[in-house]
């Protein structure tokens, strides 16, 4: 189906569909104001009580060819009536800006087949003919493919109202998503102001302006309109990213340090930290280098309380030496690894879990480190709260686990109420007693009591090497044995006091699916369809990659199958070549396996994407094909 306008009548005469849920992209060239376009849609939805869950599409490259096929910007939003916890499967609508980034899309097969789209016109009667033609000939296979195509003027609305239309197409086309969404413009009005808050009050008026007419054309030239109700909210929420999250989790700890190097897709936590950091007394230092920045934190740490370094893969990797540093003297820190596509410079804006095994042992001797997992937005601020505790607590190196999907996905979460037991406590610097130890390891804890710079009769030699427990530099075997093992010891102590993860689903059946970090949502939605067509299956999803809790291996042993399902790489036993004997698994798999010696399977999708439900339930569906046979 395609028109150019489709004369709805106006006002009231289009029946609004109610709707469930709905996936929504907006895509455009870079730097045509798409994100900020879905990123206030989304917030909009949010304010009116949906839960949302957003995905960016960035382009490999900082600046793509205009109108190129692989250069889409924009962003996906799944608005809901429920709790919403991932960016679903193929989107039931798209607004674009040229034909080009929505035949890339098209052709990645991520609008659903039959799905609406609503399209910039302006390039069919472009002066360029070559362009003209790459119009009309896109628009015809689109159409053909069964696509409901709207051709929109969206130039030429603009340019009604200013001179440079390019600057105010996403503010036309929010004004259009609020109209086909029902929400009320009143709220739309509200997210602008707020989103151009800083700027002067004509940039404001002009944006509200733009906004009113893509309302105004979508109630008088649409013929569909829908409205997802409301959620049931019992709690004031905030709408946010997962580096935000962290950001806000830094402040809410007490961490007074945040010392980190500028990378993909970890800067916008620094950001926001050096916006809002030094109303709490905070500091954000941009260090020269990522070993820089870990040694900073460290020594900062050394100081007193306990600072967080935040990266990338590739600076988490750099990091390494002086992460064992901080391991063999003992210091907490905090570490935050905002994962990507790699190796090496990867895929820097796109998705991927493959740090995990790098993360627990990735150093060069034996350097035991807490490894945690965010799930959600929620998870990424309370995570940050955790990891500072523990770090304190138990002297250690606490990782955090986020990744791209987590870092510029939006949520809403229940505004939190701060609680004092959050923060540090104050630096003691009362006299250590004379004779104490600085490494005094307990036997069964393996923790010693921290001396801190300036506290009398504390002062004692501090470097990487091994050293005995009044810190002295020694090679004894006896000694460096008696270091390592107290070291380990913190683990197993910290693993005494974590509860049993809780299954989502039946807990025993069929099928077990287990992962880490921010596939927790997709993958619950698979398994719920899955009992919903009366399969046994369940979801476990870990929190704590090391050490990991108890009662685990239990839980595996109720199922017949256990598969693991991650954004990493594991090998298709299909393959030709792939057998029992060389097949590599995913992180997870190897852990579980290694672990509780339990025949864990495993499903795995490095495509730069957060892996869609659909795609795990085709999975599951065909593993569970497989049970029955036998």
């Amino acid at each position: 189906m395609a028109t150019k306008t489709k004369g709805a009548s106006g006002t009231g005469s289009v029946k609004v569909k109610t709707l469930k849920d709905h996936v929504v992209e907006v895509v455009s060239d870079s730097g045509e104001g798409a994100q900020k376009c879905a990123q206030s849609f989304a917030s909009i939805a949010a304010r009116s009580g949906n839960g949302i869950w957003t995905v960016e599409i960035i382009p490999a490259e900082i600046q793509p060819p205009a109108r190129s096929i692989a250069g889409a910007s924009g962003n996906r939003i799944r608005l809901g009536s429920y709790h919403v916890t991932n960016g679903g499967d193929e989107a039931d609508l798209v607004v674009a800006l040229n034909e080009q980034v929505l035949l890339g899309r098209v052709r990645a097969g991520e609008i659903k087949p039959g799905g609406i789209i609503l399209l910039e016109n302006m390039w069919r009667t472009h002066e360029d003919e070559k362009i003209a033609r790459e119009y009309a000939e896109a628009f015809d296979q689109i159409v053909a493919a069964g696509y409901r195509v709207y051709e929109v003027p969206m130039r030429q609305e603009c340019l009604a109202l200013m001179t440079d239309a390019r600057r105010g197409k996403n503010m036309f086309a929010l004004g259009l998503l609020c109209g086909v969404y029902s929400f009320p413009i009143e709220d739309a009005r509200k997210q602008v102001e707020f989103t151009f808050g800083k700027k002067n009050r004509t940039i404001i008026e002009s944006n509200l302006k733009l906004l009113e007419a893509g309302y105004r054309w979508a109630d008088a030239n649409l013929d569909f309109k829908f409205h997802v109700p409301p959620a049931k909210i019992d709690a004031e929420r905030i709408v946010l990213n997962g580096n935000i999250a962290v950001g806000l989790g830094v402040l809410a700890s007490g961490m007074e340090v945040c010392a980190m190097y500028p990378i993909t897709p970890a800067t916008s936590a620094s950001h926001y930290l050096a916006d809002v950091f030094d109303q709490v007394g905070g500091v954000v230092h941009q260090a020269e280098d990522e070993i820089a920045a870990c040694c900073f934190a460290i020594g900062a740490s050394y100081a007193g309380k306990c600072a967080v370094t935040i990266t990338s893969g590739p600076g988490y990797s750099l990091k390494q030496e002086a992460i064992g540093l901080a391991v063999m003297a003992e210091i907490p820190l905090v570490v935050v690894n905002v994962q990507r596509g790699g190796p090496s410079t990867g895929q820097p804006t796109k998705v991927e879990q493959g740090d995990a095994l790098c993360a627990i042992f990735g150093s060069h001797g034996d350097a035991p480190k807490v490894v945690m997992a965010a799930a959600d937005i929620a998870d990424c601020f309370y995570s940050v709260i955790t990891a500072r505790r523990i770090a304190e607590t138990f002297g250690m190196v606490v990782v955090l686990l986020t990744d791209a999907n987590l870092a510029t996905a939006q949520q809403p979460m229940t505004r939190p109420v701060f609680d004092p037991a959050w923060l540090a406590s104050p630096a003691v610097q009362t006299p250590v007693t004379p004779g104490s130890k600085p490494y005094d390891w307990d036997p069964v804890t393996g923790l010693s009591p921290r001396f801190r710079p300036g506290q009398p009769n504390g002062m004692h030699t501090l470097t990487g090497l091994a050293h005995d427990r009044m810190s002295r530099v020694a090679y004894d075997p006896e000694i460096n044995q008696e270091g390592i093992r107290h070291r380990s010891l913190k683990l197993a102590a910290l693993q005494k006091t974590l509860a049993p993860p809780e299954v989502v689903g039946d807990p025993e059946g069929d099928l077990l699916v287990v992962g880490f970090g921010s596939t927790r949502g997709a993958i619950e939605e698979a398994v719920e369809r899955l009992r919903a067509d009366g399969h046994k299956v369940g979801a476990l999803h870990l929190r704590f990659l090391s050490p990991m809790a108890s009662g685990i291996g239990a839980i595996l042993a109720k199922y017949r199958k256990v598969m693991t399902v991650e954004i990493s790489w594991c090998d298709d036993p299909a393959e030709e070549l792939i057998d029992a004997d060389n097949r590599r698994y995913s992180n997870l798999a190897w852990l579980l396996r290694g672990r509780f010696l339990a025949d864990v399977d495993c499903w795995c999708e490095v495509k730069g994407q957060p892996i869609k439900p659909g795609s795990i339930e085709r999975v599951l569906r065909a593993k569970l094909a497989e049970l029955g046979g036998r």
